[in-house]
C-alpha cells in the first residue's frame, strides 16, 4: 500500500486563548491534487506553516512524505518546496540569477542544463537576462514556481498561486500544475478561486473557523448539495405532457419543451430515469446533467457565496 503524501490527525493550533485549527484531519495520495478551500481565517495559512516546518503544532500528529514535522522538520523540508501568496523572488537579479541562486543552494548538478529546462517549461527564456525587477505578476509567479522546482520536490505546496493574475497567466499556471500532476508530484493547494479547485483538485477540503467541515472529490462535495437535476428536452408539447404526468416532481417550460427532474447527478440515477422514459414510450430529443459548482457548496457549508467574497 503506498504511503500517503501528506497524513494529518487531530492537528490543532493556538495563539493564545484563539484556536486556530482545531483538530482537523486529512490525508493526502500520493501524486494528487489537493486543494484547502477555506474564508479569510479559516487556518488556511497556519495550517500550510504547520505542514511546511515553519511552525510547531500544538497537538496531534502531521506527516509528510512519511516523516514526522516536528521531530524530523530537515527530512520533511527536503522532500517539499513551497510557493507563497506573493512570489519570492529577488527583484535586484535577473530571472536566470535567480534560478542559479537556487541551484547553487541545492547543489544541484548540472545546474546549467537545469536552469535552461525550467527557463523554456514556464516560458521564460527571452526574459531571463532581464531584471525581475521588470517582470510582469504573471511572470514573477512562474520564475517563483521554477525556483521551486530546482531541487525535485515530490510535494509542492502552492498558496494561492494565481491570485493577481490575468486569465491567460492564470491558465498556464493551470497547464503547468498538471504537468507537475502528470510528472507524479503532489501538490497542494490553496487558492480563494472556486473554478480553480474544481478544474484542478482530486481531493478538496473545506475548512471554515478552524475545523474540517466537509471533503472529498468536487463532484461528492456538489451532489451534497439540493439542485442537482436533469433537464430533458422534448420534440413537441405532446412528449413534454406525458413526461410531466410521469415525472411528477418534474418542472416543466413550455416555451423551451423541457422538463426538469431533481436528481443527485449519479450514474444510477440518471440509468433509472432514461429508462422509466423509455419504457413508457417518450421519445426524449436530448438531456443533460447540472449540478451545483462549489461555489453552492461553499455558500451552504461557510454562508458565504465565494471565497474571493470571504477575504474582503
Amino acid at each position: 500500500m503506498t504511503t500517503p503524501a501528506i497524513e494529518v490527525s487531530g492537528l490543532r493550533k493556538a495563539f493564545g486563548d484563539k484556536v486556530v485549527l482545531d483538530g482537523i484531519d486529512l490525508t493526502v495520495p500520493a501524486g494528487t491534487v489537493f486543494s484547502l478551500l477555506g474564508p479569510n481565517g479559516a487556518g488556511k495559512t497556519t495550517a500550510v506553516n504547520v505542514l511546511t516546518t515553519l511552525m510547531a503544532p500544538d497537538g496531534g500528529t502531521v506527516r509528510v512524505d512519511g516523516h514526522d514535522v516536528a521531530a524530523e522538520p530537515r527530512a520533511v523540508r527536503a522532500a517539499i518546496g513551497v510557493t507563497g501568496q506573493f512570489a519570492a523572488v529577488d527583484e535586484l537579479l535577473t530571472g536566470q540569477e535567480n534560478l542559479q541562486l537556487m541551484v547553487d543552494l541545492h547543489g544541484v548538478r548540472d545546474g546549467k542544463q537545469v536552469i535552461t529546462g525550467l527557463l523554456e517549461r514556464f516560458e521564460l527564456t527571452e526574459s531571463a537576462p532581464k531584471m525581475v525587477a521588470t517582470y510582469s505578476g504573471g511572470q514573477r509567479r512562474k520564475l517563483d514556481l521554477a525556483m521551486t522546482l530546482v531541487g525535485n520536490p515530490r510535494i509542492i505546496f502552492l498558496d494561492e498561486p494565481t491570485t493577481g493574475l490575468d486569465p491567460r497567466s492564470r491558465r498556464t499556471m493551470w497547464t503547468i500544475i498538471r504537468e507537475l500532476l502528470a510528472d507524479g508530484v503532489t501538490i497542494f493547494l490553496t487558492t480563494q478561486y472556486l473554478e480553480e479547485a474544481d478544474q484542478l483538485a482530486d481531493h478538496v477540503a473545506v475548512l471554515d473557523q478552524g475545523r474540517v467541515v466537509a471533503q472529498g472529490t468536487p463532484d461528492e462535495l456538489k451532489r451534497q448539495i439540493p439542485g442537482s437535476h436533469v433537464r430533458l428536452r422534448f420534440a413537441g408539447p405532446a412528449e413534454l405532457d406525458a413526461a410531466a404526468q410521469l415525472l411528477t416532481g418534474g418542472v416543466r417550460d413550455d416555451e423551451s419543451l423541457t422538463l426538469r427532474v431533481p436528481s443527485d447527478g449519479g450514474t444510477e440515477s440518471l440509468r433509472t430515469l432514461l429508462n422509466l422514459v423509455h419504457d413508457n414510450a417518450i421519445p426524449v430529443e436530448d438531456f443533460s446533467v447540472h449540478k451545483p459548482d462549489l461555489d453552492d457548496v461553499f455558500l451552504a457549508l461557510t454562508g458565504r457565496t465565494n471565497v474571493e467574497e470571504a477575504t474582503r
